[in-house]
């Protein structure tokens, strides 16, 4: 079973991505790509896209619940890994749940993981 994210996309095209400025700066360890950055407040940036009226991550390559892949998934921002899928560790995620509503896409469930004779 492929993990439910390789066939979302939805979180990436829902939040704005915002995070301390270092993590894009290479001078202080950062790893997120600064040219995929804009400022976002005196100790902030967003990651380009995420701040539009519809927002989507320029690291974000995908149909939105058909196939995704984060471009930079190796390097991404603390925001970033700190979404996880409903039930991927056990528990619902409220912003993996909003966003794939928004996108017309059903929560995960346990069984998403599983499969039904485990989830049950």
């Amino acid at each position: 079973m492929p993990h439910p994210c390789l066939t979302c996309g939805a979180c990436c095209a829902y939040f704005r991505v915002s995070f301390h400025w270092s993590e894009a700066d290479p001078a202080v360890g950062g790893t997120v790509p600064p040219e995929l950055t804009e400022p976002f407040g005196p100790h902030r940036v967003v990651m380009r896209g995420t701040w539009a009226e519809k927002p989507r991550c320029i690291a974000l390559d995908a149909e939105i619940g058909v196939r995704a892949r984060c471009a930079i998934h190796p390097i991404k921002s603390s925001v970033c890994r700190e979404v996880p899928a409903s039930w991927e560790f056990g528990e619902a995620s409220e912003k993996c749940d909003k966003s794939r509503l928004a996108h017309g896409l059903p929560i995960l469930t346990p069984a998403d993981w599983f499969g039904d004779d485990i989830a049950a």
